[in-house]
């Protein structure tokens, strides 16, 4: 099993410069991933309006929140396979059209059955509408600017988390009541997608074979079992059908690689096709990509709890606390590729290496102010590395593979803040009762633990493959 070869393309096609890959295509395909990444918190503030007008009960609330979240997790490869076959422009645009389709129905849910439905579409669109945004990205940009444009991308997905907070929080506080979180959403959607129709690069997609329908079948129960019991299980006091759900998950998860051994063995295409994790950087990458957005995930949703429950912050104070993270976040991952080659892949580890104890700050500085804000904003240019690590996760990866890569990355990118979430959202809200300052520390210690594993990780990313032997 090499690491020192590229995977080979199928077809011949590689990445490639289009004339249309400039500003405006970039524009138009970031701004409908931020919209994506929007909609999974802003409806978290919603919340209690939305109980109050519709008469939802506790768990027609939690899957309004977790309903986008759990299609979405389940989809994503199958949405990159879409893109792959069909055209990643025609996916962009149908997951685009879906979403803001979907948007529009739940602005205008007249019950809390119409809402739940509509957020499950909704995370049917995202998910085909997100791969092709890193795939148009690895297809259309190269060298220097491939390191911005991902760098643009990363931050498009930070800066949608902390957004949602704030946003809703200024929404909702126009008067307009709950529906106005989706409906104002909608007609940034259309421009998107006149825009989108106009700038998108015309393409008939790089794949071969079909959709792989048991490897569709068994990859999405896998992970069915796997988010469902990790969304749902806090609010629900971890009953035991979570830990069997968990458990049939691993179970899932070993049928899915025998199904694509059988399908590649059968000359097929598979899913998630072998050679694409046999590329140098993929699987240390995917190790990197779970470990460090579950210290993001996490971060994000204690934060929230912490700086709203514990020091009583309005939605929109508490966002606003969490803009210096995302803005760090952000300008670590657009300078990451302007450094001089020789410094881009030792930043890797040595980012996660400033993450870890700027956690610890945050617990120190439970108090909020000044000094929180300084820790998360060490946190945030630490994280940012992230960027880099997508970046060489795929750099040896065909461009008629983009799809493939972007479909894994991604998933695993959100497994990763679920259990992040889950994890370590359940020990916060579990100790939080007792005491704030000690919920705060424990936490912080957890997140810094993950950092650290993200940072051990990154070392096996960032070493140089051996040349091969002649």
């Amino acid at each position: 099993m090499s690491q020192t070869t590229a995977v080979p393309s199928p077809v011949g096609t590689t990445s490639q410069e289009s004339p249309k890959a400039g500003g405006l295509l970039l524009a138009t395909i970031l701004v409908g991933q931020f919209l994506a990444i929007l909609n999974v918190n802003i409806v978290n503030v919603a919340t209690p309006t939305i109980e109050s007008d519709l008469h939802s009960s506790g768990a027609g609330l939690q899957m309004i929140i977790a309903g986008y979240t759990i299609v979405y997790a389940v989809l994503l490869i199958t949405g990159a396979r879409i893109g792959d076959l069909f055209g990643y422009r025609r996916a962009f645009l149908g997951g685009l059209a879906a979403f803001t389709v979907t948007t529009l129905a739940a602005g205008l849910a007249p019950t809390t059955g119409w809402l739940v439905a509509a957020r499950l579409l909704q995370g049917a669109g995202a998910a085909m509408m997100m791969p092709q945004v890193l795939t148009l990205i690895q297809r259309n940009f190269q060298g220097a600017a491939r390191g911005r444009a991902i760098g643009l991308w990363s931050l498009m997905i930070s800066g949608g988390i902390v957004a949602g907070q704030a946003l809703g929080g200024i929404l909702l506080g126009l008067g307009l009541g709950w529906r106005v979180v989706f409906l104002a959403v909608v007609p940034i959607a259309l421009l998107l997608l006149v825009a989108g129709a106009r700038l998108l690069p015309a393409d008939h997609g790089g794949g071969r074979g079909g959709l792989d329908p048991l490897g569709l079948v068994t990859l999405s129960a896998a992970v069915l079992l796997f988010v469902v019991p990790l969304v749902l299980g806090r609010d629900l006091g971890w009953p035991l059908w979570g830990w069997i759900s968990m458990g049939l998950s691993v179970v899932m998860f070993a049928v899915f690689v025998r199904v694509e051994r059988w399908v590649t063995g059968r000359g097929g295409r598979p899913l998630v096709d072998a050679r694409v994790l046999r590329a140098p950087g993929m699987r240390p990458g995917l190790a990197v990509l779970l470990f460090g957005p579950a210290t993001w995930g996490a971060f994000l949703f204690t934060s929230a709890l912490h700086l709203q429950g514990d020091l009583h912050m309005t939605p929109l104070a508490s966002g606003m606390m969490l803009v210096p993270c995302a803005l760090a976040f952000g300008l670590v991952g657009l300078a990451w590729p302007r450094l001089p080659l020789r410094l881009q892949r030792p930043l890797v580890p040595f980012g996660y290496v400033l993450a870890a104890p700027a956690y610890i700050g945050l617990g120190l500085a439970a108090g909020g102010g000044f000094l929180y804000a300084l820790m998360g904003a060490l946190v945030g240019a630490g994280l940012g590395v992230q960027v880099a690590v997508t970046n060489m996760a795929t750099e040896k990866v065909d461009g008629a593979y983009a799809a493939d890569a972007s479909g894994a990355l991604l998933t695993v990118m959100q497994i990763g803040q679920v259990i992040g979430v889950a994890a370590i959202g359940t020990l916060f809200i579990s100790l939080d009762t007792a005491s704030s300052s000690t919920a705060s520390m424990t936490t912080a210690a957890a997140m810094a633990a993950l950092a650290v594993l993200a940072g051990l990780s990154s070392l096996f990313l960032v070493r140089r493959p051996k040349p091969i032997p002649s």
